[in-house]
């Protein structure tokens, strides 16, 4: 990462993100954790917007790529911007899946997954506990 890609980078405390986020959205963001399925506010939202970071309000998905992937969580085919988020492996709990995270400020946001429709073929499971919905 460039010097100047970093200065754009939101970094707080973990004490920081503690006094901003409840503590089911600091468990999911700054922890990986995730919500139950068929929990989140977002899994059936079918208004039309933008799906923004909780942590740093960074433009993630629009409503546009959403669709009903029967997971419980809100899924999506891709990601507003190609460099909006950040594709990691993740070999926790005994499987290998990317993981998620905000590219702004590294927040989790979920898994993506190789089974959405077309036209990417791809499926972003998302947190609803990670998103902000603005309506358009």
């Amino acid at each position: 990462m460039t010097d100047i890609e970093n200065k754009d980078k939101v970094t707080k405390t973990e004490e920081e993100w503690r006094q901003m986020l409840s503590a089911e959205e600091f468990e999911v963001t700054r922890r990986a954790g995730t919500e139950r399925p068929f929990t989140g506010v977002y899994w059936n939202e079918e208004r039309d917007g933008k799906y923004m970071c909780k942590c740093c309000d960074s433009e993630l998905f629009d409503s546009s790529t959403k669709f009903d992937a029967g997971c419980g969580w809100p899924s999506f085919y891709a990601p507003l911007e190609s460099d909006s988020v950040i594709n990691r492996e993740d070999n926790t709990l005994g499987m290998r899946r990317i993981e998620v995270l905000c590219a702004k400020c590294d927040a989790h946001l979920g898994h993506v997954f190789p089974d959405g429709p077309q036209p990417t073929g791809l499926r972003y499971c998302m947190n609803s506990a990670s998103l902000n919905l603005e309506l358009s």
